[in-house]
């Protein structure tokens, strides 16, 4: 038995779920998220938590904490939300936002325009040269904040490129003189 899939989720002032068979719905303040459970999970609702139970399969027990941290993040996206904070390192790298468009300049012979996509915002800080995006669906704000990371990966040797904030770079040491 998962021991992760055994803690019950407390469910947050606002937070309305609606169980359909498989199907979870969660409303919050911040908006609403949907998700459809493997069949071997069993969700039952007690007072102010939710529980999550495996069906006796072996399927159900492997799949009974993903499931539950599934759930949770739904919970804790529709109440407080998301973010990713990435870090834009080099001369002459910045990025601005314009309306629902991310454009990059990343040392490249072309400035890169990502959409953002739905349901995810975007803070740009000039100054700091930092990237906030924020969201209620954890899997997509760390897929958004992973793909423009990939843009211009950060590199050993100087650092250069765009790396999350708490990520650190291991550095290599350059090329020696002559001998």
């Amino acid at each position: 038995m998962s021991r992760i899939g055994k803690k019950p989720i407390s469910i947050a002032s606002g937070v309305k779920i609606t169980l359909d068979g498989q199907n979870i719905k969660v409303e919050g303040p911040k908006g609403h998220l949907e998700r459809i459970i493997h069949d071997s999970i069993e969700v039952k609702m007690e007072a102010d938590q939710l529980l999550v139970a495996s069906r006796l399969n072996p399927a159900g027990s492997a799949l009974q904490g993903l499931s539950r941290s599934l759930i949770a993040n739904m919970v804790n996206g529709v109440s407080t939300g998301f973010s990713r904070i990435l870090e834009i390192n080099g001369v002459g790298y910045r990025a601005e936002l314009k309306g629902s468009n991310l454009n990059l300049s990343l040392g490249y012979s072309h400035p890169i325009e990502y959409p953002l996509p739905q349901g995810i915002s975007a803070e740009v800080d000039t100054k700091a040269n930092r990237i906030t995006v924020s969201g209620i669906d954890k899997e997509l704000v760390g897929a958004t904040a992973a793909k423009i990371r990939s843009f211009r990966q950060p590199e050993p040797y100087k650092g250069k490129g765009i790396k999350y904030a708490d990520e650190r770079i291991l550095r290599k040491a350059g090329k020696t003189g002559k001998k």
